[in-house]
């Protein structure tokens, strides 16, 4: 392709312009001429390509490999398709590890049931919560998420302009609505001022679900909810600088990554189905 583009136009421009265009370095255009050969992409590396660029560089090998034989029919090795990601440069980002601190001594709020057991046997058995503050917007929001460990779906989230008891009370009332009022869910929370509060504890009471926190200053009670937190920022927001876009865009951002992250982001321990596939499978 390169040899025949560069010979239809070099009646009116000289190889090096049309070289700069296509963004090939000389020495490789000599070379494949001397060789007869044109730099030529397999079928498999434009799949891992669209791949990539299609779920915005978030994937790992594992899962693009996954990916790869589901939308493609195409079975390769594992390091066969981490060398081509590397040769693209089409890594995925790389969280960073977050260093958490002390807050003092443990003081048991609600009883950890969780007890870091983050395996559920069946739909609304057990629920995870937490909010992560957003800066990425004209003036800071707070997100507040609830998550079913049965397949890591997020049931529901709230985006407020403040990190009050309406906000998890909101969020539970509409996870509530969305699940048709379940009863005997664990919720699992840290110990914020919000979640300890009498009307969220008096919530939990009254529609019959099993309030669990965290001991305190300890993030791992609580690890998979925080990890989301942390992949949505990674993944969405890594290149934007702090108050850099509008509050409309970030909640459109966010939107969009929730729905992305229920409906096409497949997980390995899901046996590489999205939380949306694995719940229908499993119905």
């Amino acid at each position: 392709m390169v040899l025949q583009i560069v010979e239809k136009f070099r009646k009116n421009y000289t190889v090096s312009v049309i070289l700069s265009a296509l963004e090939i370095p000389r020495s490789s255009f000599y070379r494949w001429l001397a060789e007869g050969v044109e730099k030529i992409l397999t079928l498999a590396e434009e799949a891992i390509i669209e791949l990539c660029k299609k779920t915005k560089y978030r994937n790992g090998h594992r899962k693009i490999k996954a990916l790869l034989k589901r939308d493609y029919g195409i079975k390769l090795d594992r390091n066969t398709v981490q060398k081509t990601m590397q040769k693209f440069h089409l890594q995925c980002k790389v969280k960073q590890k977050r260093k958490w601190k002390s807050q003092g001594e443990s003081v048991v709020i609600a009883p950890n049931v969780l007890n870091r057991n983050f395996i559920a046997s069946k739909p609304n058995e057990k629920w995870v919560t937490d909010i992560t503050y957003i800066q990425y917007g004209s003036v800071t929001l707070y997100l507040s998420t609830i998550m079913d460990l049965y397949n890591n779906e997020i049931v529901t989230y709230k985006l407020y302009n403040h990190q009050q008891t309406p906000l998890v009370m909101d969020t539970l009332r509409e996870a509530l609505i969305a699940r048709g009022n379940p009863q005997g869910v664990i919720v699992h929370s840290d110990q914020g001022s919000v979640y300890t509060s009498y009307a969220y504890q008096n919530a939990l009471k009254e529609n019959h679900l099993v309030s669990s926190m965290s001991r305190r200053g300890n993030c791992w009670d609580n690890a998979v909810i925080e990890s989301f937190h942390s992949s949505l920022k990674t993944e969405e927001f890594s290149l934007a600088k702090f108050n850099s876009l509008s509050n409309v865009s970030v909640v459109q951002r966010i939107d969009e990554y929730i729905r992305h992250y229920n409906e096409e982001r497949i997980q390995e321990k899901l046996g590489y189905l999205t939380p949306k596939e694995f719940g229908i499978a499993a119905a």
